[in-house]
């Protein structure tokens, strides 16, 4: 289940740091986090699909390796990312 692709520009477009930054640590987190968001909705009327459980545990977990790589590299970035995606309450 991949993202439209215009959403995925529009993502993209809000968390680049330049016109053609599409490889980013931030625009890879805000892509996983729509495709999470997206899965988490499936799982709700599909609850015994546990093949795509699998992926998006995976999903999470690359997610949380990147979070964890931009606040070493970048703490003020990490901060700010966390609250344009509201992962943290």
């Amino acid at each position: 289940m991949a993202l439209a692709g215009s959403s995925k520009t529009d993502i993209v477009r809000q968390h680049q740091h330049h016109d053609r930054d599409t490889g980013s640590s931030e625009v890879q987190i805000a892509l996983l986090t729509q495709r999470i968001n997206e899965l988490t909705e499936h799982f709700r009327t599909h609850k015994k699909d546990h093949h795509s459980r699998h992926g998006l545990l995976r999903m999470v977990s690359r997610r949380r390796r990147l979070l964890d790589y931009l606040h070493r590299v970048n703490a003020e970035g990490y901060r700010s990312l966390l609250g344009k995606l509201s992962l943290r309450k």
